[in-house]
């Protein structure tokens, strides 16, 4: 807990210095060389932290997300930068440049939960979660792909319980209208849907204007057709990469590379998909979406048991989360105790 304050504290610091910096240097070049020891930080600070969970948030949020936001901000682009005023105030800056979230350039209708559904839908999640963790006591005795499938559920519930959580907070102390960071991912009818419009909406919402953008017009020679094709495979290597990195953070192993191959391929499906619906140009739908959805959450699975999930056994990293549910249930034991006796005592 100290070394994630205090790596955290140097965060904020870092961060409160490059909204000074904005102040006194323009957009472009100079800006970029002064945030680099920033950027060099924000790769390292990870590696001074021990546990899973903190090594995972800060890995996410500052390691990734934060700095591709720095390196848009430096640029003058990106979700840190305004149009209608010279420099987001302080606390806002804080707020969007460590935290997955992202504020909507223009009001949208609500489609979130109502307060009552909302706080259902996540007490299942809870519960599911909770689940779980007394499932994997019984790891030994189930088949591996079972187990492997288990982690697949544990993914998603977790990032969607923290990130929807993070989103939560910022909106009550802000009073900001925030952008979900998850659509229903399992009802996605194809792998661009899926990882475009519906899967971790954060990443997504970086990856465009920081990789997928630029190489649209780098590649704006093939024309308006055949520029996406390249730009879409290369935002799932920028993907791959950066997911390699959070898995060398977590379980301190050098990377045997599986996790790339998932992202590789997937790039190249999502890739060919896009040019199969530009060459059919509309008759794409003749796919029930029914079937689209089992086939695109089947490929999905089917990948990621392959290539994405078995790299958890390898670093011991859904072994330490468990002994990090233990030490946080034995801790909220302990205080329920203490406050149990301390009532008594009154």
């Amino acid at each position: 807990m100290v070394s994630f304050i205090s790596a955290w504290c140097l965060v904020i610091i870092s961060l409160c210095y490059t909204h000074v910096v904005a102040r006194l240097v323009s957009k472009g070049m100079r800006r970029m060389i002064l945030f680099i020891p920033v950027f060099l930080y924000f790769f390292v600070v990870p590696l001074s932290l021990s546990t899973i969970h903190s090594i995972g948030i800060t890995a996410f949020f500052i390691s990734w997300l934060a700095n591709f936001k720095l390196f848009l901000f430096a640029l003058g682009r990106g979700p840190l930068a305004s149009d209608t005023k010279p420099l987001l105030s302080l606390p806002i800056f804080l707020a969007v440049s460590c935290l997955p979230i992202k504020i909507p350039l223009s009001p949208k209708p609500t489609t979130s939960y109502s307060s009552r559904e909302g706080l259902l839908y996540y007490t299942i999640m809870v519960t599911l979660l909770v689940l779980m963790t007394k499932v994997y006591a019984y790891n030994n005795k189930l088949p591996d792909k079972a187990v492997l499938t288990l982690y697949a559920i544990h993914i998603y519930l977790s990032l969607e319980l923290i990130l929807s959580a993070t989103a939560t907070m910022v909106r009550a102390m802000s009073s900001l209208e925030l952008e979900p960071q998850f659509n229903k991912p399992y009802l996605a009818t194809s792998l661009q849907e899926f990882w475009g419009r519906r899967w971790n909406l954060a990443v997504s919402g970086i990856l465009r204007p920081t990789v997928y953008e630029p190489m649209v017009q780098l590649f704006s020679v093939l024309g308006p057709n055949w520029s996406q094709a390249p730009a879409v495979f290369a935002t799932f290597v920028v993907s791959g990469l950066m997911h390699e990195l959070i898995f060398f953070y977590l379980g301190g192993l050098m990377p045997d590379w599986k996790v790339m191959w998932f992202f590789l391929v997937h790039g190249l499906c999502t890739t060919v998909e896009i040019a199969v619906k530009k060459k059919v140009n509309g008759r794409w739908r003749f796919i029930p979406t029914g079937i689209s959805r089992v086939l695109t959450f089947g490929f999905v699975m089917v990948t990621g048991l392959w290539l994405f999930l078995p790299v958890f056994k390898g670093g011991n990293i859904f072994e330490r989360i468990l002994e990090e549910y233990a030490y946080a249930g034995a801790v909220v034991a302990e205080l329920k105790t203490i406050i149990a006796s301390l009532i008594l005592n009154t």
